[in-house]
């Protein structure tokens, strides 16, 4: 099987990766890689670890170059050619990040249930079924009463012929002849001449209470039908939900969105208490699918496999959630939290005339499941022999549309599809690779499927001086201090202590950056917009400016990360 080539036009050559995963995390994935003009281009095979976690597992790197080889069939020579053809052959950050974004046509608009389609996108004008209220009725608890007083009392609901009156509630429907309601505390209940009760005005009363059409709310005072409630494109919130119930619908068209399925891996990750030596905790149920939601995905199922290609080859197979009532996914560990697996009410059917609905109607509890659009899978992007990511895509029939970026950490990330429409975005096992590579590739991808445009990047001015890294873009989590953005700390590949702190994310170029100048940066799905420096100052950045101040370091620059901790 052939990827595509870094500009999307057609196949290459499958390029051999210098990473290794070890099914927790691909620890060697960010590992020292020679490229073009790279003064460690003679330390290739050295594989040497950008500070990966502890507890991380991994292989041997020589072994793996061996299994490499015999796989390929080359010899050292051979092998070297085929390295440097996967250095050319990576997509670049830019190139990743559009790729994953150009690839998906968004999902069709469809009908959801009013509870499911809180924060979505209103795909047609909601309008008025019928008059709103679709009838007269009463604002007060008291009588509803024709004429003037005092009122003769008859029974509620009947017509009420002049100088008549009868109980009311609030909301209560108006009965035929009635002029107007008199409230609790304006009336009291006496008798006539004759003994028989009667209403007459007392208590808070006025003279000439009540007036006709007092505490009426008249049918269709809100809206007549047809009339435009909530106007497409609107992102619906709970006061529209309320607003399109009165108004008599029960689903509401909405903008598609990104069905996911996580697909956990690692026969040595544990979901509670301390890991024990050779073990590593999950990080990936805690936080995939509420990030995934974040990015506009929604997440229908989370399973646990091990690191074998059986195991692998049946969780791609099978794309159907699981269905309405279901027990847990196959392969997911009894004691797993209910925040890392959706509910049933959160997994999304399909409806009778064929669109996507986020629950089953409780009229058609046997709704047929929908298959996830996209595939989202954890560790085994790399090339060892519990690597399957690629195989497996091969076995089913798919192509790789990115396999590999040249960018650290994150690097191993793979894109595909399969013949069926599904899309699997293979996430490096370190926590922090898989969040970048989250980031780069699964963000646009979503964002895409979702109706929306490519995620934004801003410039913020950098805090410090970033060497050049040739060949690879690095993306360096931030604290924004004194309003530059300086490298955060505890940032390697399976690490998250940085990542928990930061502000945003820095796009480092391969050729670094001077202390001060603009950075390309994106936000986290969960923080702050950034601000854009370029966009506040109006004017483009002159090129000169970067050369001028490199004049900086003699003086010796201010690093900012060292406040950091």
């Amino acid at each position: 099987m052939t990827p595509a080539a870094p500009d999307g036009s057609g196949p290459t050559s499958v390029p051999r990766g210098n990473n290794v995963d070890g099914g927790a995390g691909d620890s060697f994935e960010d590992g020292l890689e020679a490229v073009p003009g790279d003064p460690q281009a003679g330390a290739l095979d050295a594989h040497t670890p950008d500070s990966a976690g502890p507890g991380i597992a991994g292989h041997d790197a020589a072994d793996q170059d061996s299994a490499d080889k015999e796989a390929a069939g080359q010899d050292s020579a051979g092998q070297d050619t085929a390295d440097v053809q996967h250095r050319h052959l990576a997509h670049t950050w830019q190139e990743a990040r559009q790729l994953a974004f150009d690839c998906a046509t968004p999902i069709p608009a469809a009908p959801v249930p009013l509870r499911q389609a809180l924060g979505r996108t209103l795909a047609a004008d909601v309008v008025a079924l019928q008059d709103m209220p679709h009838y007269a009725s009463s604002a007060m608890d008291g009588w509803a009463v024709n004429g003037s007083g005092p009122w003769i009392l008859a029974e509620p609901n009947q017509r009420l012929a002049p100088h008549q009156a009868s109980r009311i509630a609030t909301g209560g429907l108006i009965p035929a002849g009635a002029k107007a309601v008199l409230r609790s505390e304006s009336g009291v209940i006496g008798t006539d001449e004759d003994g028989l009760p009667v209403l007459k005005l007392g208590g808070s009363a006025k003279p000439g209470d009540p007036r006709n059409g007092d505490h009426i709310r008249k049918a269709g005072e809100e809206a007549a039908a047809g009339d435009v409630l909530i106007k497409r494109g609107a992102v619906l919130n709970p006061a529209h939900l309320a607003l399109a119930a009165l108004a008599g619908n029960d689903t509401l068209p909405v903008l598609g969105k990104a069905l996911v399925r996580l697909v956990l891996t690692g026969s040595e990750v544990v979901t509670s208490g301390l890991p024990a030596p050779g073990q590593v905790r999950d990080t990936f149920g805690p936080q995939l699918a509420a990030v995934v939601g974040m990015l506009g995905g929604i997440c229908t199922e989370e399973v646990k496999i091990g690191d074998t290609y059986a195991e692998w080859l049946a969780a791609l197979e099978d794309g159907e959630p699981v269905p309405a009532g279901g027990g847990q996914p196959s392969g997911q560990p009894s004691g797993q939290s209910s925040g890392q697996s959706s509910s049933a009410s959160d997994i999304p059917f399909r409806d009778a005339s064929g669109g996507r609905s986020a629950a089953p109607p409780a009229a058609d509890p046997a709704a047929e499941s929908l298959p996830a659009d996209v595939v989202i899978t954890t560790g085994g992007t790399g090339r060892s022999a519990t690597d399957h990511l690629r195989r497996s895509v091969d076995e089913l029939g798919g192509r790789l549309l990115i396999d590999g970026v040249a960018m650290r950490p994150g690097h191993p990330a793979v894109l595909a599809e399969l013949p069926d429409g599904r899309y699997i975005l293979g996430l490096p096992g370190n926590p922090l690779a898989a969040m970048m590579a989250l980031s780069t590739i699964g963000a646009p991808l979503l964002a895409a499927l979702g109706h929306c445009s490519i995620p934004p990047l801003s410039e913020v001015p950098c805090g410090s001086t970033i060497d050049a890294d040739p060949g690879r873009t690095r993306l360096m989590p931030f604290r924004l201090l004194y309003g530059m953005a300086s490298p955060a700390q505890h940032t390697g590949p399976g690490m998250m202590r940085g990542l928990a702190a930061a502000d945003g994310v820095l796009v480092v170029p391969p050729h670094g950056v001077q202390l001060g100048e603009l950075v390309p940066a994106f936000a986290l799905p969960w923080g702050t917009p950034l601000p854009d420096a370029a966009a506040a100052s109006g004017t483009p950045k002159p090129a000169a400016k970067r050369t001028a101040r490199k004049t900086l370091a003699s003086d010796g620059p201010v690093d900012w990360s060292a406040l950091l901790g």
